[in-house]
């Protein structure tokens, strides 16, 4: 059984909300998108990557006779693929749609997506939107940021994290959905425990509230409502001037 809540804010600096999220308990899917790009066409990326991943999975859920476009990984599983293929999917929309429309010129979003079946899940990110598991009070960060500042550390990890936490190019990001017509999937699978909870979030909670504080609120409610209410007002008393997006999800049993 898999239980899920998400608060998504505007935050107290934009104008507008260009995250997006999905979570589909009927399909085990859930996501989190952070568009950008000017004219609100970062709204419209997230919706978009939103909208042809959910189609696709759901697509995928109730029919097997479709095509693979992007290949098979045949070192993931069959629901790995799926969300891999969705992702893909979602990165060819926006870069046409870019392509057709001046306004929407340069406009891409970053991704994490969770696909859940039974005690198995399958990550697919591209971007700093992060996927945490929290486990027994523990919180462990299962997605690697595709940002300048983590592609620096992952070069060299002798250099200072300090420095680098300062650095003006320390946000930039190196890989996002419709960027360019392929893009850079990362994909990972991992087994689940009851009692598990999955966080998917944006930067604007990320980037505010560290690892340690976003797993105290985790586990101070049992109430994922409040504790995704408690995540996002937490990094907005704390300064985000990003729009601020956080999903939770519990498995209480089997998934589903």
């Amino acid at each position: 059984m898999l239980d899920a809540s998400a608060v998504s804010d505007v935050g107290r600096v934009r104008k507008t909300n260009e995250d997006a999220f999905v979570a589909d308990l009927d399909v085990s899917l859930f996501c989190v998108a952070d568009g950008m790009g000017g004219h609100d066409a970062g709204e419209v990326a997230s919706a978009l990557a939103i909208e042809a991943i959910s189609a696709f999975i759901r697509r995928s859920a109730a029919d097997t006779d479709f095509s693979w476009p992007y290949g098979i990984d045949r070192s993931l599983s069959y629901d790995a693929n799926r969300l891999r293929t969705a992702v893909h999917l979602a990165n060819r929309r926006i870069f046409r749609t870019a392509e057709n429309n001046d306004d929407y010129n340069g406009m891409g979003t970053t991704i994490v997506g969770a696909l859940i079946n039974g005690t198995r899940m399958a990550i697919a990110h591209v971007g700093d939107s992060r996927l945490y598991l929290i486990r027994k009070g523990r919180i462990r960060q299962l997605t690697a940021d595709d940002s300048w500042a983590a592609t620096i550390l992952a070069h060299d990890p002798r250099l200072n994290p300090a420095d680098i936490a300062r650095h003006p190019m320390r946000n930039v990001l190196t890989n996002v959905l419709g960027a360019r017509d392929q893009v850079d999937v990362h994909v990972s699978e991992h087994d689940l425990e009851p009692g598990d909870l999955v966080l998917l979030c944006s930067d604007g909670l990320h980037g505010v509230v560290d690892d340690a504080a976003l797993a105290e609120i985790a586990g101070g409610q049992t109430d994922l409502k409040l504790a995704t209410r408690r995540m996002v007002d937490t990094a907005l008393e704390r300064g985000s001037r990003d729009n601020v997006t956080a999903l939770l999800v519990r498995v209480s049993g089997a998934a589903a």
